[in-house]
């Protein structure tokens, strides 16, 4: 009997366990195909977002190469480039708030194509002047133009000049004068701009944001990562392009290339700036195709199907919030009754209540006021990084975009990419996030307090930043372009023609370095009998000149490769605290007001960052220019000759203080989180879940505090916002 019960227990087990293990078996493989079609769907998302960071980042790099080439083109200080950089954030200004809090209720893929369609337009109005403005002319003295008439470039007496000469040259003068008096053509690059802007105000927060909906929550942080460093190989091509670009003359393709008598070294050249905008505008158009035909939804992973929050943050809902819950779902209904879209839940009444929400997180306040000043910091670096590198070491634009595309830009991808890597890998909570964040942005700015000791001398340019007899001084700069043996030549002082001196010193045109006769034409004149460029000693010998600027000392071009190696590693330690960075920002907020928290941040960054930064970046850069080229009508143009020490100090010395306040605030977050946190928190959990901004475990502090997270429970997080 024993026996035949035992066999009877055992016969009717195995048949109840069997129909389970079927059912398992159909629930584990339903489980894992929709987990496929989940990773697929967003893996589609992730590849088509990463094309469209990849369109934007490279017209607004290809911006950035453009700065010195702008400023030329239009003949404008570079105080007015920084405006005109700046616009790209007014445009972000207008509409960031209504995109990032309602945009998570619409359509968010096709909002996203429709904004690379706007920006696509912007790119190419940017483009638009160069064929409506008259042809570029540059400054040269007629001697080194291709002509049958000699003249004299120390005009010593005007009658030496023939008066065929003198009328054509004042003819085009006031022909120019006309034409520049009824246009500024540089407003239609500002409004451009301001478009390119404003088309790609939804990206961030919109295709971020959903990622972080559809993505399993380990891979968040390295999904976030492959964006950001996609991101970065848009720069690296847009630096290229505008290097290429940079080497090709403003007016091909509409004058003779071999009657251009300067090359792309002379200080007066400008490139082809126009012809990248084109390719970049076609790009953006390709990017936003696949925006029109991916889903609204995607399906939710299965660790994401229970719970609407993530595991660091479902722990700490609280009874309060489920009130609010229901609170929510009552309205909802009700909502529903009148014929109203749940979509639309909430309306415009619960934006300040969500914004006082938002602005009552101290952790998100701190790291908000690190990010703009860090970003006040960056942003000035980045934009005027070309002009420095002309100034500081002498190079030509081709060359320096080249270099910052080829060997500084991969750098911050690859540190970028090496963030989200070890988020992962070591499965970093968000106190370590933190810690991350903050050592990047210490050793980054430590390493760039060495470059002040990586630069080069003034260039010697004679009655400049060196007198006529060689001494380096120089007070009264107007004053010192005049001097005995220029003294029996009619010369302007407004000029900029410079010439190089068998001495090494540069002058500013070769009739003020007195020099009485010249042969040949265009790039290949040749002054003779300059009377300043003798030395002191023998001032009965007179010396010989040739067209362009004298290139700087010896130890410039060493310097200039410590200022890459240093450069280098400086951007790969800053990037490395990015991607922390972002995720301490995703998981320090309630998961329904997401895309609205970064909907703030960018527009927080745009408006006290992107906007001021290279406005007085340039103003402040301005106050070292030694040389101000002349418009034709009169007035101040373009810069041509800076003070390369004031230069190094005023660039060097902004970006710095920025970045160290900057630091405080990151100190700031990390003592807030280490104050909120017990030490449980602070490591992982044994299941591999993490805390969310250190806040403590227990109920209380929740109800009792004003703590750092209430999260609250709602049902698909920022889809139903």
């Amino acid at each position: 009997m024993e026996i035949s019960s035992k066999e009877n227990i055992h016969f009717f087990s195995n048949n109840t366990i069997l129909p389970m293990d079927r059912s398992s078996f159909k629930s584990e493989s339903s489980a894992s195909k929709e987990k496929q079609s989940c990773c697929g769907g967003i893996k589609i998302f992730l590849g088509a977002l990463s094309f469209v960071y990849f369109a934007k980042a490279l017209s607004g790099s290809y911006l950035k190469s453009t700065i010195t080439q702008i400023e030329r083109r239009f003949d404008i200080p570079s105080s007015l480039v920084g405006v005109i950089d700046g616009s790209f954030e007014i445009g972000n200004l207008l509409i960031i708030i209504l995109v990032s809090y309602f945009g998570a209720k619409l359509h968010r893929p096709r909002i996203i194509g429709a904004g690379c369609l706007i920006m696509s337009a912007g790119t190419f109005l940017i483009a638009m002047p160069q064929f409506f403005m008259g042809r570029y002319r540059y400054e040269r003295f007629p001697s080194t133009i291709n002509s049958t008439v000699s003249i004299s470039p120390c005009l010593q007496d005007k009658s030496q000049t023939p008066f065929s000469a003198l009328e054509k040259s004042h003819a085009k003068i006031n022909a120019g004068c006309e034409k520049e008096a009824g246009s500024s053509m540089w407003i239609y690059v500002l409004l451009g701009n301001l478009l390119r802007g404003i088309g790609e105000t939804p990206i961030q927060p919109l295709g971020i944001t959903y990622i972080d909906d559809y993505a399993i929550e380990e891979n968040a942080a390295l999904y976030i990562g492959c964006v950001q460093t996609v991101a970065i190989i848009g720069p690296i091509f847009g630096f290229l392009l505008g290097s290429l670009c940079a080497k090709l003359y403003v007016d091909i393709g509409f004058v003779d290339l071999d009657s251009i008598m300067i090359t792309h070294k002379d200080a007066q050249w400008v490139g082809a700036w126009w012809l990248g905008y084109l390719i970049a505008g076609a790009i953006s158009v390709l990017a936003g195709i696949p925006f029109w035909f991916l889903p609204k939804h995607l399906p939710k992973p299965e660790s994401r199907k229970d719970s609407s929050t993530s595991s660091e943050q479902s722990k700490f809902i609280t009874e309060d919030n489920k009130e609010q819950h229901k609170s929510y779902q009552q309205v909802k209904i009700a909502e529903m009754a009148k014929g109203k879209s749940p979509e639309f839940f909430p309306s415009l009444l619960n934006f300040l209540p969500s914004l006082k929400n938002l602005l009552g997180n101290p952790v998100y306040i701190l790291y908000l006021c690190a990010s703009i000043i860090q970003f006040n910091s960056l942003i000035g670096m980045v934009t005027y990084k070309p002009k420095y590198i002309e100034q500081q070491y002498g190079q030509t634009s081709s060359k320096t975009n080249f270099v910052i595309g080829l060997i500084n830009i991969p750098a911050v991808a690859f540190g970028i990419f090496s963030g989200g890597l070890i988020m992962k890998k070591f499965r970093i909570n968000v106190l370590g996030a933190a810690k991350l964040s903050l050592g990047s942005s210490f050793f980054g700015y430590l390493l760039l307090l060495s470059l002040f000791a990586m630069g080069c001398e003034n260039s010697e340019v004679a009655g400049l930043t060196v007198s006529y007899h060689g001494t380096k001084w120089t007070t009264d700069y107007e004053q010192a372009l005049f001097s005995e043996c220029n003294s029996g030549c009619l010369c302007s002082e407004n000029d900029w023609d410079p010439i190089c001196g068998e001495n090494g010193v540069t002058y500013i045109s070769a009739c003020l370095a007195g020099c009485q006769a010249s042969s040949g034409s265009g790039k290949n004149t040749v002054f003779f009998n300059c009377s300043c460029v003798g030395p002191l000693e023998s001032p009965s010998r007179r010396s010989s000149a040739v067209v362009g600027s004298c290139q700087k000392g010896n130890e410039c071009p060493k310097m200039f490769l410590y200022f890459l190696v240093v450069s280098v590693i400086t951007s790969y330690t800053l990037s490395v605290g990015g991607t922390p960075g972002y995720i301490l920002l995703l998981r320090c907020i309630k998961p329904h007001l997401k895309s609205f928290a970064l909907g703030i941040y960018t527009l927080a960054i745009r408006v006290l960052a992107g906007i001021p930064a290279p406005v007085y970046f340039g103003v402040a850069i301005d106050t070292t220019c030694l040389k101000w080229g002349s418009k034709r009508c009169g007035g101040r143009g373009a810069c041509r000759l800076y003070n390369s020490s004031a230069l190094r100090y005023v660039y060097l010395g902004l970006t710095l203080v920025l970045g160290m306040v900057s630091i405080f605030f990151s100190v700031a977050v990390l003592w807030v989180l280490r104050k909120r946190s017990s030490p449980q928190d602070e490591t992982l959990s044994a299941n591999g879940e993490r805390d969310t901004c250190g806040t403590k475990s227990r109920k209380d502090n929740f109800v009792n505090s004003d703590h750092l997270i209430q999260t609250t429970y709602w049902p698909e997080k920022e889809t139903r916002l």
